[in-house]
């Protein structure tokens, strides 16, 4: 695989580069080839839409002929990072060794290593843990070692830091960028690893381990921080009404996943072209266009969703996606549709369960159970109009009640009223 020589710039045209040390001599170090590596705390069960944007870095930069190390933070996420909203509460060891199984099982499908069936490349991937070097560790020699490379004046001017004094900041959270600049040494003796980038709040971090390789080994090393993500009115992105976006299928279905990207706001949609997808500049350029031209339309964030999710879930998933969308509002065979899917599309639209009785629903009942109408009346009134559907079929007499032979995916009924309303009703 030959080193790409204009990476730089591309990651700069993508707007993934929001600080770096010496530009040139990143540019020049990149030109040569370079072991790098991004660091990924267990401090949740699933990685996230933060997280991801990581991974598709390192991503771009195995693509592109430098090789990666993957490092998941058995140490550091027994610590955590300092955050602005206060101290965070510690997972306990048992906690933080089952995350780590199952980041390090969430990262691997991304990067390619060595033996990988298809990859024949000299850039492997490699997987770290970090508890590996700092468990033996005794405290005199981290403090010998390493503590004494930091001026505390230094650490404590650090924005996070600043931020935290007033409230308080336990010296676990304080120090945790001598672990984090620990990792960068230690891998930079062990494996020749020059070069660390992450998130832009992780920015005192990555200069801490370049500062600490030039004081303790006299060595060179660079680091580079991608943008924090947000929306338009500057909240951050990651967030939605369930929590955040994680990637786990147990966690978010693919079709929630899906539909967050197919909803981003029109003003980022070019940006999280950029960030999270590896289209071709002319491609991404050509979307932009026509969302400027048409953007009712809505093709670029279609692009995106389909790209992102066949990333993170894979083709079939983003088919189902696709599929679900289109079936619940009348387009397509909603018995086409995996159980799982259904039963995601629906929770996430907005669903309810209804005892199963002796007696089958009338969907006269089922409307206003579901809030699709607020009486009988009116859902009765819905029915002579000609705008109920059971299962995207149009409901011609009041008296209709459902059946076992309505049932699809063996427990669900999907409701629509009009064009845009629907609901779920799961028969439990």
């Amino acid at each position: 695989m030959s080193i790409d020589q204009t990476l730089l710039d591309d990651l700069e045209w993508r707007g993934l580069v929001a600080h770096s040390t010496d530009r040139d001599a990143l540019a020049e170090a990149l030109a040569e080839g370079v072991r790098f590596y991004v660091g990924f705390d267990p401090t949740a069960p699933s990685l996230h839409m933060g997280n991801l944007l990581q991974i598709v870095t390192a991503m771009r930069l195995q693509r592109a002929g430098h090789t990666p190390y993957a490092l998941v933070g058995g140490a550091t996420g027994m610590i955590g990072d300092p955050r602005d909203s206060g101290e965070r509460t510690l997972n306990d060891f048992d906690t933080v060794k089952e995350w780590v199984e199952r980041v390090r099982r969430q990262i691997e499908p991304f990067l390619a290593f060595e033996g990988d069936a298809g990859f024949d490349g000299d850039n492997g991937a490699t997987m770290v843990n970090n508890y590996d070097w700092t468990a033996s560790l005794s405290t005199i020699d981290f403090l010998r070692d390493i503590g004494k490379h930091f001026p505390v004046n230094r650490m404590l001017g650090r924005d996070v830091v600043a931020r935290r004094l007033e409230q308080g900041i336990s010296y676990t959270e304080f120090s945790y960028i001598l672990l984090q600049s620990l990792d960068f040494l230690n891998l930079y003796r062990d494996h020749g690893v020059t070069l660390q980038f992450g998130g832009s709040d992780q920015w005192g971090n990555l200069t801490g381990g370049v500062e600490l390789i030039r004081r303790a080994d006299g060595g060179k090393a660079h680091a580079f921080a991608t943008p924090l993500v947000t929306k338009a009115d500057g909240t951050k992105y990651g967030k939605t009404e369930g929590g955040a976006l994680w990637l786990d299928p147990e966690m978010m279905s693919p079709y929630a996943f899906h539909q967050f990207w197919l909803n981003v706001e029109d003003e980022k949609v070019g940006e999280l072209l950029r960030l999270f997808t590896f289209l071709s500049h002319e491609e991404i350029e050509d979307l932009e266009r026509q969302h400027a031209e048409k953007p009712f339309l809505r093709a670029a964030q279609k692009a995106l969703a389909d790209q992102v999710t066949t990333l993170v879930h894979g083709e079939e998933e983003t088919t189902q996606a696709r599929a679900a969308a289109a079936a619940l509002f009348g387009g397509g065979d909603l018995h086409s549709l995996s159980g799982t899917t259904l039963a995601a599309a629906l929770r996430e639209a907005g669903s309810i369960r209804v005892a199963r009785g002796e007696e089958w629903p009338s969907v006269v009942d089922v409307l206003v159970a579901s809030g699709l109408a607020a009486s009988r009346g009116e859902a009765r009134r819905t029915i002579a109009e000609g705008g109920a559907y059971l299962n995207n079929t149009r409901v011609e007499d009041e008296a209709t009640t459902v059946s076992e032979a309505d049932l699809i995916a063996g427990s669900w009924l999907v409701l629509r009223r009009g064009k845009k309303r629907f609901a779920g009703v799961e028969l439990a």
